[in-house]
């Protein structure tokens, strides 16, 4: 299926791009392949609801066959088959509603007391619960050998409720239970469940939809997978991967087996094995092309491997899988693995996350490797599907990846700059202050403010501030000086009157999510000044560049592009004595064991950083240091 493009026209309040081109539709006289594959969807759905009405018709017979049965007294000639209804109810039940509630819990508890009950034990036992429930049946099972195998698949049911609710001390007991004596000792849950076998039916007995052995199998593989999803997490990757193997060996339906082989492909790959990770995720993308997973491992592994094309590859058909509307499956009216594991947490490796979160993955990643024209119409279909609620907000989605929306619009114009789409970078930019002028302050009232001595910052305006140093951007890439130079100065009057987020004020409403880090905002403040003072070159006001360069300098020390611009300007300017002291400076700083910086700076930032470095560090030092006298102080 082709990935759905987003034209510029479905871009949201009248944004208008230079490239604009109409799309020109090929007409036939039959049927697209959309309209098949939309029939072919109505169809099954058709198909969907019939089996769901049949299911739910039998699950009504089996509750007022049921209801019938349990308004008798309990008697141990007529319990296999009232057993073996609740069996069934329990099973067309819970794989209707896709998960247990209490409501199947009662329904074991009611087989359970009927069991007691033909023991007279019922009345002490009552109040142990499930668990005291179960001990006492088990305590006279030896007694009712025709119940014991309806008692195991009803334990069957009820330890796959304990799984799927996490109850796992209560399952370990239950299993060592029904394995008797000789397992009391284990707690490891795999071994108990393939130490487990349950006896077999009668060839007259009544019909189950699905059998101890089966849902045996069925909790096996489950308690393998979620065991070595956990060792995963966790990073016991030997382990975790023993336990996975176990799991692709069992019952996995399609959707498992990709999570199972999409598992094993990031425990091989953190494993330092990445081609044998590679060969899990064929396989697992083998199983269908449409499942997002295994995409997005692949695009982490390529990444490591510095496969950039691969990489790319995969996150643009991880958007297109994530598009793509699956079909309801008929139900399968059996308990399956899927009903026994939890939903993948954002933190899980196997939280494969949102279209838009896997669009945004992509525009990033292009405009990080250069692929500025790749990244600017990435970015901009981006912006069209978040925009596309009635009401978008601004605040940072609830998990990663992903920017808050003002910083998607600032990485989109930077990459249109990068594309040398200025034009569309203002248009972006613009359509960016009209929805955050509101979290700009009143200035007079900061001004009033500084004066009293107070800390009052209600909103942030270090958004608008990126906005104005990207406009400017643009205005260069279009030769605009003069308005460049005034986006400049309106980013730092407003740079100057912002302060780093105060780490113990706790977590940001959504109107002040723009405050920066003490890392950024210096340097922030240095691409404005760098930016403003090259303009101030360009036109030949050589002091007032200087001005700009050394206060870059003073305002962000560990931005070494303000030193080198200042550097060149005192040179131009023949002020040898403070040029020779910097170079000096410079000199030593270059011999100084280079430290990994342990933060990282917003994307846009990092873009614009790059446009503004000095071009040839080396060369510029070497001319310096066969002409430059000692060092003086500057």
């Amino acid at each position: 299926m082709e990935s759905p493009h987003v034209s510029s026209s479905s871009f949201p309040r009248g944004l208008t791009l230079e490239d604009d081109q109409p799309q020109q539709r090929v007409l036939s006289a039959g049927p697209t392949r959309g309209e098949m594959e939309e029939a072919g969807v109505a169809q099954d759905s058709r198909l969907y609801v019939r089996r769901q009405q049949l299911a739910q018709d039998a699950l009504e017979g089996f509750r007022g066959l049921l209801h019938s049965l349990q308004g008798l007294p309990a008697a141990v000639p007529v319990l296999p088959l009232e057993l073996t209804v609740t069996c069934n109810f329990i099973t067309l039940r819970a794989t209707l509603a896709q998960g247990f509630t209490e409501d199947q819990a009662q329904d074991i508890q009611k087989g359970l007391e009927r069991v007691l009950e033909t023991q007279e034990q019922l009345g002490p036992r009552l109040e142990c619960g499930l668990r005291g429930l179960w001990d006492s049946v088990f305590h006279y099972s030896s007694l009712l050998l025709e119940l014991l195998p309806v008692l195991h698949h009803l334990a069957g049911l009820q330890a796959a409720l304990w799984l799927s609710t996490d109850h796992l001390g209560d399952l370990t007991l239950l299993l060592q239970t029904l394995n008797g004596k000789q397992s009391e000792a284990s707690e490891n849950l795999l071994l108990l469940l393939k130490t487990w076998s349950p006896p077999p039916k009668e060839s007259d007995a009544p019909l189950t939809l699905q059998d101890a052995r089966g849902l045996r199998d069925v909790l096996l593989t489950a308690s393998a997978y979620r065991q070595g999803l956990q060792e995963l997490i966790t990073g016991s990757l030997p382990r975790a991967l023993s336990s996975l193997q176990e799991a692709a060996s069992g019952l996995c339906s399609r959707p498992v087996l990709v999570q199972v082989y999409t598992a094993l492909g990031t425990c091989l790959h953190k494993m330092g094995n990445p081609q044998r990770a590679l060969l899990y995720l064929v396989a697992a993308l083998k199983e269908g092309s449409t499942w997002g997973l295994p995409l997005l491992e692949a695009s982490r592994l390529y990444r490591q491997l510095g496969n950039t094309a691969a990489e790319l590859e995969s996150l643009e058909l991880l958007v297109e899988a994530l598009n793509v509307t699956h079909s309801s499956e008929a139900p399968q009216l059996l308990i399956e693995v899927e009903l026994l594991l939890p939903q993948p947490n954002p933190g899980s490796p196997l939280h494969c996350g949102t279209q838009s979160q896997a669009k945004y993955l992509l525009a990033s990643r292009c405009l990080q490797v250069g692929r500025a024209e790749d990244a600017a119409e990435h970015y901009l279909d981006l912006l069209a599907l978040l925009l596309s609620d009635s009401e978008p907000k601004f605040s940072p989605p609830p998990t990663h990846p992903g920017p808050c929306m003002p910083e998607v619009f600032l990485e989109a114009a930077a990459a249109l700059i990068q594309a040398g789409r200025a034009q569309d970078a203002l248009t972006v930019c613009e359509e960016l202050l009209s929805r955050t002028s509101s979290l700009l302050p009143k200035m007079p009232q900061l001004w009033e403010d500084d004066k009293k001595g107070t800390k009052k910052s209600p909103h942030c305006p270090s958004w608008v501030s990126a906005t104005y140093l990207l406009q400017g951007q643009a205005w260069v890439q279009l030769g605009a000086q003069k308005e460049a130079i005034s986006e400049f100065s309106r980013c730092l009057e407003l740079l100057f009157r912002t302060t780093p987020k105060d780490k113990e004020q706790g977590p940001a409403s959504n109107g002040e999510q723009g405050c920066m880090s003490d890392v950024a905002l210096p340097q922030l403040r240095a691409a404005a000044l760098i930016s403003r003072g090259l303009q101030w070159v360009a036109s030949g006001q050589d002091t007032r560049a200087l001005q700009d360069f050394l206060l870059g300098v003073q305002m962000c020390p560990g931005n070494q592009d303000a030193s080198f611009h200042l550097l060149q300007t005192l040179r131009k300017m023949d002020r040898r004595d403070e040029a020779s002291a910097l170079w000096w400076r410079l000199e030593a700083q270059t011999k100084l064991p280079q430290e990994n910086a342990a933060w990282s700076l917003p994307l846009y930032l990092e873009t614009c950083l790059g446009w503004i470095c000095y071009p040839d560090r080396e060369t510029l030092l070497e001319e310096f240091r066969t002409s430059l006298p000692e060092p003086c102080d500057l």
